[in-house]
């Protein structure tokens, strides 16, 4: 069941989502070669503590962390460690806040130094994707309409969205109904509504959409080794249009 937000809701969501912003404010801030996500992921435990929030992931379904730290051609859910970011590679860094019993979600991709001129361009289009999706995530319209507007722009881009994960609703659970993937037909799916708080969240490969997954039972990566880029706000669907929670 779809869990509708009254504006009130709606603005008590407004804290977790700023909480969310500010960290990834933080951390661009940071991130540079000879980090690791380890301490990226430290760092994340400490900002969330002193913003009086909780980091929802640790133990959710037995994740162990804070954050996920996915470098290069892992498409989501990778987890720190100790090795070293080099120049040229990119990460996406995924965190998920809990405030006064509600969820802000938001992944963001990093480039690390001096990153190919592809490389680049992966994480330019993939934020396009997310923008186009968000001007489309207006009431009236379907989940189609916002979907087709980030699978056309990835494809004719030439990068390959990923279908086996999949964007949510938002509440005071991380993961509420319903669930969509990033393709989409043009008037097509369920009808988006006030109140409505979902995340738009592409991910794109630049080789085979298909991914495979670590001996971690979590991570995900590419198939054929290729680079990937995410990007992930939340976001409130309302009359006036969509309110980004997740805005840097």
């Amino acid at each position: 069941m779809v869990i509708l937000k009254s504006r009130t809701e709606i603005e008590e969501m407004r804290k977790a989502g700023r909480i969310v912003a500010a960290f990834h404010r933080a951390i661009a801030g940071m991130i540079r070669p000879g980090i690791t996500t380890l301490e990226i992921e430290a760092f994340a435990v400490r900002f969330l503590k002193e913003n009086d929030a909780k980091a929802y992931t640790v133990g959710y379904n037995g994740y162990p962390y804070a954050t996920c730290a996915s470098v290069n051609d892992v498409i989501a859910h990778g987890f720190p460690n100790a090795k070293p970011l080099q120049s040229g590679d990119i990460v996406t860094i995924d965190i998920v806040a809990q405030a006064d019993g509600w969820i802000g979600d938001s992944a963001w991709c990093y480039a690390v130094g001096e990153v190919s001129d592809e490389a680049r361009r992966l994480m330019r289009v993939t934020k396009e994707c997310l923008e186009l999706g968000i001007e489309q995530a207006r009431v009236g319209n379907r989940i189609g309409d916002v979907m087709h507007a980030v699978q056309s722009h990835a494809e004719s881009s030439g990068y390959a969205v990923v279908r086996d994960l999949l964007g949510h609703g938002v509440g005071r659970e991380m993961h509420e109904a319903p669930s969509y993937p990033h393709l989409g037909t043009p008037g097509k799916g369920f009808r988006l509504k006030e109140g409505m708080v979902l995340t738009i969240e592409p991910m794109l490969n630049v080789g085979e959409a298909y991914l495979m997954l670590d001996a971690d039972g979590w991570t995900t990566r590419t198939v054929d080794g290729s680079l990937s880029a995410q990007y992930e706000h939340t976001i409130a669907i309302t009359n006036d249009g969509p309110i980004v929670l997740t805005a840097q």
